[in-house]
């Protein structure tokens, strides 16, 4: 017999306040494991109690910093339940779930794999999602079993979830290109645009008829404004675009965003193109689940880093940036964001292996750090891969006199405050965990579930 849903989520709320009391964390994933191994259906009954719904973001790059952008947007108003650390499987949103006592709306960030299963359980009101890049090879598989997922998912979505998309992913386009509610955003500046594609670029081909893409402005990766030169597809006009793109270095980027409901000039705290595309998930997202204009440009100006993903960190007598690195796409996006700034740069690589990051970890090759190469001063390669990263800069240019190489973490973040001043700490996901793990030792920074809550 199925115990009653108020004591399940009472001994999931136990068991997460035990785990923080032991400091291990676990409380931002272990309620929601309990919770579905007692009864699976509860993350549905839960799901269904909140009176506005829920909505989800999805993507391969970016899920984190655009859901928390909608929640800064969405909090003056609306009380969330919200996977803020990031667990973002079935057992994270079930976490966040319980941990909600009087939230009025769901928003959760998702795994690209498991956003059929949880769309399945939370029942959305919408949908955003943001694009798919190859990442994990050996977890996910190529993009069109994730995108084949996806199409499944939106094909099952009942007529009042509303789908949010990035119009100039073309993979990304093909999913539920005909559904009536569908808002589209995407980039219309073609002075932001790279001088070419990159060579690692992804999804080249059309969907529909295997002929090579044109495009008359590639932005980020495969993401620009595309159409197939031999069957006609093409990018789908947003209604929610991103003009005047002008960065500051890596303080900030301003960029007029344009919407139906009008115009307004926003200065996001955070650098480079990839966050114009993840403020404008955010604004379309917040926009379909009610804000006004004001509050999106509001929220998306007082916004502040989510963990890791340029995270300012006070070390060694200077400031350090934490920056994620999983996979090609992101990794020439920091590069190409750091490169704008010609100054030399102490630098630490964490290069980890693990489940969460992938095992293969040849993707580095696809990463331009030719371009950064003139300007890497001195770095330190760590992590479970360290060698590897140490050859792949090798090959990159980076004099072997700069290179050091430091399988341990903690003495690898002592020879680097050692040597002073501003630093840059690139890192895949586990090794940016350990990073900060060790960092919250060394009393620098919070923990991260505990800077979520």
């Amino acid at each position: 017999m199925r115990a009653p849903l108020a004591l399940e989520i009472g001994l999931a709320r136990a068991a997460a306040g035990l785990s923080r009391l032991a400091g291990t964390g676990g409380g931002t994933t272990l309620p929601g494991k309990l919770l579905w191994k007692l009864d699976p259906g509860a993350v549905d009954r839960l799901a269904a109690r909140l009176p506005q719904g829920s909505a989800l973001v999805s993507a391969t790059n970016g899920k984190t910093t655009t859901a928390a952008m909608v929640a800064r947007i969405l909090e003056p108003s609306t009380r969330l339940a919200h996977n803020r650390a990031g667990a973002n499987l079935v057992s994270g949103v079930a976490s966040a779930l319980v941990a909600a006592r009087d939230a009025q709306l769901g928003l959760f960030e998702v795994d690209e794999a498991a956003l059929p299963e949880v769309a399945r359980r939370v029942a959305p009101r919408a949908v955003s999602l943001g694009n798919l890049f190859r990442d994990q090879l050996d977890r996910y598989g190529e993009l069109e079993l994730i995108a084949t997922g996806w199409r499944d998912l939106v094909a099952r979505l009942g007529p009042a979830t509303t789908l949010v998309s990035n119009a100039d992913d073309p993979l990304v386009a093909s999913i539920g290109r005909d559904r009536e509610r569908h808002t589209w955003f995407g980039l219309d500046d073609p002075t932001a645009a790279l001088p070419e594609m990159q060579h690692a670029s992804d999804s080249k081909w059309c969907v529909r008829c295997g002929a090579r893409y044109a495009y008359t402005a590639v932005y980020l990766g495969h993401l620009g404004d595309w159409r197939c030169p031999a069957c006609g597809d093409a990018r789908p006009q947003p209604s929610v675009t991103a003009r005047e793109i002008q960065t500051d270095g890596l303080d900030a980027v301003g960029f007029r965003l344009c919407t139906p409901a009008g115009d307004v000039a926003v200065r996001l705290p955070l650098p480079g193109v990839y966050n114009v595309y993840n403020a404008l998930a955010a604004a379309a997202l917040a926009l379909e689940l009610g804000a006004g204009l004001e509050q999106v440009r509001a929220g998306l100006e007082r916004f502040s880093a989510a963990f890791g993903r340029f995270e300012r960190i006070d070390f060694g007598g200077g400031e350090a940036v934490l920056l994620l690195v999983k996979n090609p796409a992101g990794g020439n996006e920091v590069i190409r964001t750091l490169a704008a700034d010609e100054a030399p740069k102490r630098m630490l690589i964490a290069l980890n292996d693990r489940i969460a990051d992938g095992r293969d970890v040849s993707w580095i090759w696809d990463v331009d750090f030719e371009r950064l190469a003139p300007q890497i001063g001195s770095v330190i390669c760590c992590g479970t891969r360290a060698a590897e990263m140490a050859m792949r800069l090798k090959y990159a240019g980076v004099a072997l006199d700069r290179i050091e190489v430091r399988t341990d973490m903690d003495e690898a973040l002592d020879r680097l405050a050692a040597a002073g001043g501003s630093s840059y700490l690139l890192a895949t996901y586990t090794a940016m965990l350990d990073l900060r793990g060790r960092l919250e030792q060394r009393g620098l920074v919070l923990p991260f579930w505990q800077e979520a809550a």
